[in-house]
């Protein structure tokens, strides 16, 4: 076998699973692309990206040296990465106003009470 890690080269897909495709490099050698290693980004259904005969450009990422198993990635050849998307952090309480942990220390007094004389009106009745 004359493939070394990093090298690009063309295949055909010879057959999808869930978990990934299967890609051959030649007629006596195959490779897998896993589901991970098709796009940037989650891949929900392979299917959408690729098919049983179609002919792919893959990167081989690694190559397990005893069991010779060549593992291929179509996402390292995207043109440009996915766009980090920035999520602004959402509060429970709003941050300008003095509410969250003070309310409670207010209430908790309050609570207390209504509890304790929960259980003496339970303790009068048994």
């Amino acid at each position: 076998m004359g493939y070394k890690i990093g090298q690009i080269i063309k295949g055909t897909v010879t057959g999808i699973q869930p978990y990934g495709a299967f890609v051959s490099l030649d007629s006596q050698t195959q490779g897998l692309v896993h589901v991970s290693e098709v796009q940037p980004g989650y891949t929900k259904n392979i299917h959408s990206f690729l098919e049983v005969g179609k002919k792919v450009r893959v990167q081989i990422i690694d190559i397990d040296e005893y069991t010779q198993k060549i593992s291929l990635s179509l996402r390292t050849l995207a043109e440009r990465p996915p766009a980090v998307q920035h999520y602004r952090k959402r509060y429970f309480t709003n941050r300008n106003r003095n509410i969250g942990f003070q309310t409670i220390q207010e209430q908790m007094p309050k609570w207390i009470e209504e509890s304790l004389d929960y259980l003496s009106e339970i303790a009068i009745e048994n």
